[in-house]
């Protein structure tokens, strides 16, 4: 039970993020690819055997586990409206004027009569550094300011190389999901925050992450 004292801070097993990775607090090391969707009922009955097939081929290559994580949210229509409200003072003639506003007005009824949702569709791939001797500890020892008696590799090094080790899952699991015709990018530092961020601000208006 959470006591008055406690943030919610102390309910996130999340120790930092660092170039783009989310160091947990036992130390494990997790990247955020993010997937775009893929209208399968719209594909031929060829092509839908053929995602299948490649989604099937995917998940039997993996030797490690992933999460797929979808991220449900009413569609914020607000952003629209301003531009359109822009566009509205820009208009020169009355009628453009009308035509604009009744469009404005038509937009703001379907929205507020329509349950409109945006998904957004993660791949979390996980990296656990091997726990290594009593004496040393996993990656959360060589964070930033913490020191290793100057034995062994620097902290940056010791990062560095988990790092690589978490970046060629990552690189397994986006060749994987663009054999089956799905783009992906993986998330930097200030897009993983603000994941996190929406996640525990859902009244919060923000810009959606993009692929491009």
């Amino acid at each position: 039970m959470a006591t008055k004292s406690q943030t919610t801070q102390d309910f996130v097993p999340i120790r930092e993020i660092r170039d783009g990775v989310i160091i947990l607090r036992n130390g494990g090391m997790r990247s955020v690819v993010l997937a775009s969707s893929l209208n399968f009922a719209l594909k031929s009955a060829d092509e839908q055997n053929s995602i299948m097939f490649q989604f099937q081929n995917f998940l039997n290559s993996l030797d490690f586990s992933v999460q797929i994580f979808v991220q449900s949210k009413k569609l914020d229509i607000r952003p629209y409206i301003a531009l359109l409200e822009g566009r509205y003072k820009e208009q020169t003639t009355e009628l453009m004027k009308i035509q604009v506003r009744e469009y404005i007005d038509f937009i703001k009824t379907f929205v507020e009569n329509t349950n409109i949702m945006t998904k957004s569709f993660f791949v979390v791939v996980p990296y656990d550094p091997p726990i290594m001797t009593a004496s040393k500890n996993p990656v959360s020892k060589f964070l930033p300011g913490r020191k290793n008696g100057g034995q062994g590799p620097t902290p940056d090094e010791q990062f560095n190389e988990y790092r690589t080790q978490l970046e060629q899952r990552v690189s397994v699991v986006e060749q994987g999901l663009v054999r089956c015709g799905i783009r992906t990018a993986e998330l930097g530092t200030e897009e993983v925050v603000e994941l996190f961020y929406k996640l525990f601000n859902p009244g919060e208006t923000e810009k959606p992450i993009q692929i491009t």
